[in-house]
């Protein structure tokens, strides 16, 4: 078999396509983006994005009811957003096999919160698997679709961000022949009306007391006996630290750590002088261990918070010390300059910003690039909490507290507004808010990498589609101010917002501007240092391609990283920024 080197993720793309995946979607969300973008790449794959994730579930039941082998994917958050169709699921079960795929962010690398999903496994009722490399994320896709067919339920493939982004050897296989199977009008399965939802709810216990019997002689867990005065248990990249900080101790490898193996574990930890259990975020494995009846040390040496790494195993396990947990930060290692998240230069939404800061207004931000413009020197966002969050977050202000009416603008993203932000504005219309909207359409999913959405006119696999219109959504909601408005305009820009803001009715604002990185460049601008009086108001955009030389009292402009937008020289005074090659008139 020809072996390379794969990402997690491209594995996972690898894995539905030698397993006879038929339908593929999801909504893109790092660490779990690429799976999609890889699995397009298959012609015999029909791969989508979705609007938002529990749409992309609902499509995979779908998918599965006809017969089809699904796979869906998300990040972590993006379960809260499927857990309705998930928790149900459980229920009817599936024809063809579907796997559900939670990347979560331990440690938060790109994320709002670092729950754990492997909780969300136990609370739907579902079979849960965690591989802990690429080669095991390709093979664990393909055993959870034989294990979603045999026992006719969905099943969670849990990796995380250092499983779906590292580069480890694959062995490829051609894919197997997997025919569609017989749809089959089962209205007492998949209608779940409280009569039929009461007999499948049974059938469900049943299903998982057979997957835990099941489970405790699955060759995803396996013991590796060593030294026997230490034994660990772990799962997923948990196990590559184990093996390689302690490779001479005893280990029991959880390729399937829900249902709980019990029989199996109680094996390993009698043939253990001590016990310990190596996981990251929540002790999930070691409540059920505990559970048992048996010792075991984990939280009491590891923190629940942040990610686990070699060092910490070997100090903590490897010389049997007994202090309080350890942090990531205890190994920061060699000093490493901070460096701060920035939105590009040339970035539309930053003028936004800058306008919101000195109109002195209550922001409710959303998830996206555009959350970057809470941090210095815009400094201008007051909340942000969950995807369309941004919308009925201002609704709640003004009907809490009447004083703040025209005080508080709701700002949103293009592909957030078409993943939860259509309701929340349905919200304000429907209920006589009298909040401002601000859209920030840049015409792409920027802070994945460009992904399309449905307001791009592109699929997944860049097949020309029907773009949505913003302006005659936002009016069929029942919002009647709708304005479009340049973004690299600032004049335009405090104009449409003093505006608007002061306006008795609910209204949208659009700013409509492709995302920096996708538009070619305009030519770059300099500053004049005889004209420059360094009076720093460029500097208040925050914008990267400015250099601020504090001893030399100048400033400077990097052409390489200018795109010419032009914020910088609306804010000039002196007029002292001009394009390269003008002259100074």
């Amino acid at each position: 078999m020809e072996k390379v080197l794969m990402s997690g993720n491209e594995a996972i793309a690898r894995g539905a396509y030698e397993s006879g995946v038929k339908v593929a979607s999801a909504y893109p969300g790092t660490p779990s983006t690429e799976i999609l973008e890889n699995v397009a790449r298959y012609e015999e794959i029909y791969a989508q994005w979705s609007c938002n994730e529990k749409v992309a579930l609902e499509v995979g039941i779908g998918a599965s009811i006809a017969g089809g082998r699904t796979l869906v994917a998300m990040k972590h958050v993006g379960v809260n957003v499927a857990a309705d169709p998930l928790m149900t699921l459980a229920y009817t079960g599936v024809n063809g096999g579907l796997v559900l795929v939670s990347a979560d962010d331990p440690g938060m690398h790109s994320s709002q919160n670092e729950q754990d999903n492997r909780r969300y496994a136990k609370f739907a009722k579902i079979p849960l698997l965690e591989p802990g490399d690429s080669q095991e994320a390709k093979d664990f896709v393909k055993r959870a679709l034989e294990i979603s067919e045999e026992f006719d339920i969905p099943v969670m493939l849990r990796t995380t961000t250092r499983v779906a982004h590292s580069l480890t050897p694959v062995s490829l296989e051609e894919p197997g022949e997997v025919l569609l199977k017989e749809y089959i009008k089962e209205p007492q399965k998949y209608v779940m009306i409280p009569a039929y939802a009461r007999v499948r709810h049974k059938l469900l216990e049943e299903k998982m007391s057979r997957i835990k019997d099941f489970n405790d002689n699955n060759p995803l867990n396996y013991i590796q006996w060593g030294d026997k005065e230490i034994g660990i248990v772990a799962s997923g990249i948990s196990y590559q630290y184990v093996k390689e900080a302690l490779p001479e101790v005893s280990s029991l490898k959880l390729g399937m750590p829900y249902p709980f193996p019990e029989n199996l574990v109680r094996e390993f930890a009698a043939g253990v002088q001590k016990l310990f259990v190596v996981e990251e975020l929540e002790p999930f494995m070691e409540e059920e261990i505990r559970a048992l009846g048996l010792e075991v040390t984990g939280k009491e040496i590891f923190s629940a918070t942040g990610e686990i790494n070699a060092e910490m195993i070997r100090e903590r396990i490897g010389n049997k010390t007994e202090s309080a947990p350890v942090k990531l930060e205890d190994y920061s290692g060699e000093e490493i300059p901070p460096r701060p998240p920035v939105m590009c230069p040339g970035c539309p939404h930053r003028g936004v910003f800058h306008t919101l800061k000195k109109l002195k207004l209550i922001v409710t931000g959303d998830i996206g690039c555009y959350t970057l413009g809470c941090l210095p020197p815009l400094e201008a966002m007051d909340s942000c909490i969950c995807m369309g969050a941004s919308i009925g977050a201002a609704l709640g202000m003004e009907k809490a507290n009447p004083e703040l009416k025209g005080k508080i603008v709701a700002v949103i993203g293009d592909s957030t507004f078409f993943h939860s932000g259509i309701t929340g504005t349905l919200d304000i219309a429907y209920n006589l808010g009298s909040s401002t909207v601000i859209i920030l359409d840049n015409r792409t999913t920027a802070m994945t990498g460009h992904q399309d959405h449905p307001g791009t006119g592109k699929t997944l696999k860049k097949e020309e589609s029907k773009a949505a219109d913003l302006h005659r959504i936002v009016n069929s909601l029942g919002i009647e101010r709708v304005t479009e408005a340049d973004p690299l305009n600032l004049k335009e820009v405090k104009e449409v917002i003093a505006r608007e803001i002061e306006s008795p009715q609910s209204s949208v604002i659009i700013f409509q501007k492709p995302c920096a990185l996708l538009e070619k460049k305009d030519k770059p601008l300099v500053v004049d240092e005889e004209e420059c009086s360094y009076c720093k108001r460029c500097l208040d955009i925050g914008c990267p391609g400015i250099m601020n030389d504090w001893e030399a009292e100048k400033v400077q402009i990097n052409p390489d990283l200018c795109s010419g937008c032009s914020l910088c020289q609306q804010l000039c005074n002196a007029g002292a920024i001009r394009k390269a090659g003008d002259n100074l008139e």
